[in-house]
């Protein structure tokens, strides 16, 4: 029988989560960024995200079940990924805004992304391993809280680090360094909060350990044998959970992606600069081209920054679910119902904004569906799925997350804004109402187990 912990307890087990969320936050509100001063046009960015999404259909489902069968003396089951995630997340964090290259960026962004994946994955398994039931709600609302924080913190630090004095200006093709530096900021805070968990944060063994440590030995023959398993046994709840997991996260794949170029354009009306139009050999060509570029650079800082809002307001929607879910049961269905509805109008609302300080509503209510996003799904999840094949469920569970990603980032995106017009801004709008759909198939989940326990 599992005991119940306290508030710190939980909160120093999951605090890893900060430093996850630091590289997730800034590669989701400033990937885009560099790839534009690299020089991307604004089509071929999804396309260039591709490695995440890929990375974590590959990674999450096998990094979940080697963390199921690992047993270490010192470090446990689940935190020897997370030390190895944060040493080489660390590394790539650092590097990726030195990238020369748009090719050299985007296979960054893959060893970041499974980096990242190596770290996360084993962490939404930690909370089912450690909490009893009656706290699992509480446990993964109490990781929106910190995820919250370190959205909204990593989201501001170009902003920050530019207002001290860190130059934004750069060479044609050049990543500014108030980047640079952001980012080496984020790789120090990545590995020191995981570090934090590893050393707080301690572990229950295997019931049977001898067992434990014959079954280790079976390895490969016996992790895709019990992905086949897991598969042809998938509970009706996760289908159902996965299909709006579907919808969810092609909605924020396309902010990642897209809301950068989106809101510098329409919002600001500060367009990247494309090199080739000017002539840089020409002094007032060059001077034009700066000043243009500069622009876009402030622009984007005040889009990451005002992406940060998202983080903060899904940090005071988990702050209040966490207290709640301390004392009483919730209605976790109605919660993400209406939570995904308020994100949809959220993006939506970004299309008719010509005063940039009313993106702050936009991202407010973007942030509420995503604090739902990162605990609703996996708290009723928890309740359908056995406890020794947690990490395994939850990797397959992820599939539902990538899978979304992968289709938007070959063309889905693209072919779908096009419907609307040729204009960036109107792939935020498809944002909405793929968010809005996911919503309404909460409907479908009927399970009262699931829905409140």
């Amino acid at each position: 029988m599992k005991k119940k912990l306290g508030f710190w307890e939980i909160w120093n087990m999951s605090f890893g989560f900060l430093g996850i969320q630091f590289g997730f936050a800034l590669q989701g509100g400033f990937m885009s960024r560099i790839f534009q001063t690299l020089g991307a046009d604004e089509s071929s960015i999804p396309l260039l995200w591709i490695a995440a999404p890929l990375t974590g259909l590959i990674v999450q489902p096998i990094i979940g079940y080697l963390s199921d069968n690992t047993w270490h003396s010192r470090l446990g089951r689940r935190k020897p990924y997370f030390l190895i995630g944060a040493i080489l997340s660390s590394i790539a964090l650092f590097f990726v805004p030195y990238s020369p290259t748009l090719w050299m960026a985007a296979g960054f962004l893959w060893i970041l992304d499974a980096s990242i994946n190596i770290s996360m994955e084993p962490f939404r398994a930690l909370v089912a391993d450690k909490l009893p039931q009656s706290q699992r709600s509480y446990g993964f609302v109490t990781q929106t809280l910190i995820i919250g924080i370190g959205t909204w913190i990593a989201s501001n630090l170009p902003y920050f680090v530019s207002s001290l004095g860190v130059s934004d200006i750069s060479e044609p093709g050049i990543v500014p360094d108030s980047v640079k530096l952001a980012f080496a900021i984020g790789a120090g805070v990545f590995f020191i909060s995981i570090l934090y968990t590893i050393l707080t944060t301690s572990e229950y063994p295997p019931v049977d350990l001898k067992k434990f440590r014959k079954e280790q030995k079976k390895g490969l023959k016996l992790m895709f044998k019990e992905f086949t398993k897991q598969y042809v046994e998938m509970p009706v709840i996760m289908k159902k959970l996965g299909i709006i997991q579907f919808f969810s996260w092609f909605a924020f794949f396309t902010m990642w992606s897209m809301a950068n170029p989106a809101i510098t354009e329409h919002v600001f009306n500060a367009p990247i600069p494309v090199i080739s139009e000017f002539n840089l050999d020409n002094v007032i060509e060059l001077e034009k081209f700066n000043s243009k570029n500069l622009s876009f650079q402030k622009a984007s800082n005040l889009t990451g920054s005002y992406m940060g809002i998202y983080g903060l307001s899904s940090m005071l929607f988990a702050l209040v679910l966490t207290l709640y879910t301390s004392k009483r049961k919730i209605n976790r269905k109605m919660i993400h119902l209406y939570s995904l509805i308020l994100g949809g109008i959220g993006f939506i609302s970004m299309y008719f904004i010509s005063n940039h300080s009313l993106l702050i509503i936009s991202f407010s209510l973007i942030g509420i569906s995503w604090g739902s996003i990162l605990s609703m799904p996996y708290a009723m999840l928890s309740s359908s799925v056995k406890e020794e094949n947690m990490g395994t469920s939850m990797g397959i569970f992820n599939m539902f997350i990538v899978i979304p990603q992968i289709i938007a980032a070959i063309g889905g995106i693209n072919i779908l804004s096009s419907i609307l017009g040729d204009k960036t801004i109107f792939s935020m709008i498809v944002a909405g109402l793929t968010l809005i759909i996911a919503g309404l198939l909460n409907l479908t989940i009927t399970d009262k187990k699931t829905i409140s326990d």
